[in-house]
């Protein structure tokens, strides 16, 4: 940019109009406005991201000026001086003047100058000799430009300066050629800051997720792999980076083949070695294509198949809920099968159930998992004789796809599958059909399955815990039932008594479920008659436990009556009183309704302790028991 020095162009000289507005003195040396001290290092930090992308080329603006006389400065948005080089000499000129960092050099503090007056009027500008509002910078000829941030604003300035007859046009074009380099960088830079900051978020969110990622160029060499991935496969991230992957994955041609067909690939099973062992996962494919839809790459994801089928198990309902204190009872054959459940279930043995239907043997089976050391593991029950025959092996074993019509895609696991690592429970198994039994007397010898239509052994690490109301050894005796098997599955076997025999838990299981069950409705406890109350306690219970709790839900629901039919057809049944009359009298407490029965069923059978506990349905022990307790005494006695 030239002058003609009789003629000063409008920017000057509104720039000179604007400095006398400001009272600055034609005969100022120095500016207005210097920083000192600490305000100066303030400075600079708020300025580090200026300074850090305009170095390089300040440094290179410099050595291209060595020795020319030339100094440049760097300030900041409103012309304080952030760094000032150059050759010593005119710096000391400069110091002089006190032109050094922290000093302000924008028109308020010094007057008209390129670095004041381009802030002012955003443009470079190249001012020199008399252009200068005060004397003391006649001397001097100097191009400054303003740099700009990405949304435009002025952010700084970058400016030349030496001796006024060194004055050149080209020097304010080296001056915006700097500046357009420094805004480039700074343009850059943000991008790069914006790129690794998605890339953390990336990384951040891959390394969040639970199972296995790998990216993977066209070519077979893993280009990115989260946290989990090596954890699993036994790798190290450092050194997989840029490897091929044929390392790891042994069936990458297969996975490549499938991306090119665009083949779907969801959660099939695949099995990888992984330090000298086979490990089974869920793989899936997500091919990356260019803007022209060719392959460039593939993101694979791995699961650990027992993490999808604990999965599958939580949201399927495949857990156990109970545990011991839900095993309600005071009775000792009560108390002695609790105590010996808990021993039992640590440990890997086999445990055979028997009871009625509605004693509670899935209860205490879940009992059993939640004390053992699978309890984390999940719980996972069959009911052999629910399901049809035909379907039974593929509700156990799995299938694969393609195995018959209507299968689904990429095969289904079974119940063993889904209870690797915990407990599958068996119940009514003597309802399994013979051939399955083969099949399951297989399983249990070998512990690895193979799906329906596959060829594939999987291993597997399954707690049985098997139940049944049926007396298996009567089973085996009608062909029914495989004596082998019944030999393996019973290895520990427990046996649930009926409720009949449990008199003294009644009441408490009364207790219970009244206050359960009045919650679960949203209803007050009813008022029992005692009508009611001898008929609860006199009747059998031949559904058990279960016929009890759906009693009491009825009682709950219909306040204090029943639609239920509790009257016992037997002669024999607990608790009928043979004289009528006799009965009118029971209106007493419990205890002492108990101790008459007791009483009226050993006068009535004259003594024989035998025939009064079968007339009270109990046992001879707690027959015993139960006189002692109310001080009874026969005719023997």
């Amino acid at each position: 940019m030239t002058y003609d020095k009789n003629k000063i162009s409008d920017v000057i000289k509104k720039s000179h109009r604007r400095s006398e507005s400001y009272g600055i003195e034609k005969e100022r040396v120095k500016p207005k406005k210097i920083l000192k001290g600490k305000q100066i290092s303030n400075n600079i930090k708020n300025n580090r991201e200026l300074l850090k992308i305009a170095a390089p080329f300040v440094k290179k603006l410099y050595e291209i000026l060595t020795g020319s006389g030339f100094f440049v400065i760097l300030t900041d948005k409103e012309g304080c001086i952030l760094n000032i080089i150059g050759d010593k000499e005119i710096l000391e000129a400069a110091k002089k003047m006190d032109m050094k960092i922290g000093a302000y050099m924008d028109e308020k503090s010094i007057g008209t100058n390129a670095m004041g007056t381009a802030i002012s009027e955003n443009m470079p500008i190249q001012i020199s000799a008399k252009e200068h509002f005060i004397n003391a910078y006649h001397k001097w000829t100097c191009s400054a430009a303003p740099i700009h941030n990405e949304e435009g604003e002025i952010i700084g300035t970058l400016n030349l300066t030496g001796k006024s007859y060194q004055v050149h046009p080209h020097t304010l074009g080296l001056v915006v050629a700097a500046v357009n380099s420094i805004e480039n960088g700074l343009k850059n830079r943000i991008i790069n800051n914006k790129l690794i900051e998605a890339y953390n978020y990336m990384n951040t969110m891959m390394d969040a997720i639970s199972f296995g990622i790998l990216a993977v160029s066209k070519d077979g060499i893993i280009k990115n792999l989260n946290k989990t991935a090596c954890k699993m496969l036994k790798i190290k991230e450092e050194e997989s980076i840029n490897k091929n992957v044929n390392t790891i994955l042994d069936n990458w041609n297969h996975i490549l083949k499938r991306c090119y067909s665009r083949e779907a690939y969801q959660d099939e099973d695949i099995t990888i070695k992984i330090a000298d062992k086979k490990e089974r996962y869920s793989q899936s494919l997500y091919p990356i294509e260019n803007e022209d839809g060719e392959l460039i790459g593939i993101v694979i994801t791995i699961k650990e198949i027992q993490r999808v089928y604990n999965l599958v198990n939580k949201y399927a309902g495949m857990n156990a809920r109970y545990t011991f204190q839900d095993l309600i009872g005071k009775e000792n054959e009560i108390k002695r099968i609790i105590q010996f459940s808990k021993t039992v279930a640590l440990s890997p043995s086999t445990i055979l159930i028997q009871g009625e239907s509605g004693t509670g043997k899935e209860v205490l089976a879940q009992s059993i998992h939640n004390y053992s050391q699978r309890k984390n593991g999940p719980f996972v029950a069959i009911n052999c004789g629910a399901i049809p025959k035909n379907l039974i092996e593929s509700e156990l074993f799995g299938y694969e796809e393609g195995t018959f019509t209507g299968a689904k895609r990429g095969g289904r696991p079974g119940k063993f599958e889904l209870a690797n690592g915990g407990t599958l429970f068996l119940d009514e198994i003597g309802e399994m059909p013979l051939d399955m039994q083969v099949n399951l007397l297989r399983v249990l010898q070998e512990r690895c399955i193979t799906r329906i239509g596959g060829n594939k052994y999987i291993p597997i690490d399954v707690r049985i815990i098997a139940a049944t109301n049926k007396d298996l050894k009567k089973e085996i005796e009608k062909r029914t039932f495989r004596s082998d098997l019944y030999y393996r599955i019973s290895v520990i076997p427990i046996c649930i008594p009926p409720l009949r025999d449990r008199r003294e838990d009644i009441k408490l299981l009364l207790e219970h479920f009244l206050k359960v069950k009045s919650s679960k409705l949203g209803k007050n406890i009813p008022e029992i008659t005692e009508e009611i109350y001898a008929k609860i306690f006199s009747y059998n219970w031949p559904g058990n436990v279960r016929e009890l709790e759906n009693f009491v839900e009825n009682l709950i629901n219909l306040d204090g009556r029943t639609s239920f039919n509790i009257q016992n057809e037997n002669k024999y049944d607990s608790y009928k009183i043979i004289n009528e009359s006799i009965q009118k009298t029971y209106v007493c407490s419990l205890n002492e309704l108990e101790r008459k029965a007791i009483e009226a069923c050993i006068k009535e059978e004259k003594g024989n302790i035998s025939k009064a506990a079968k007339i009270l349905g109990i046992s001879r022990n707690t027959l015993y028991m139960k006189m002692r307790k109310y001080n009874i005494k026969s005719k023997d006695n």
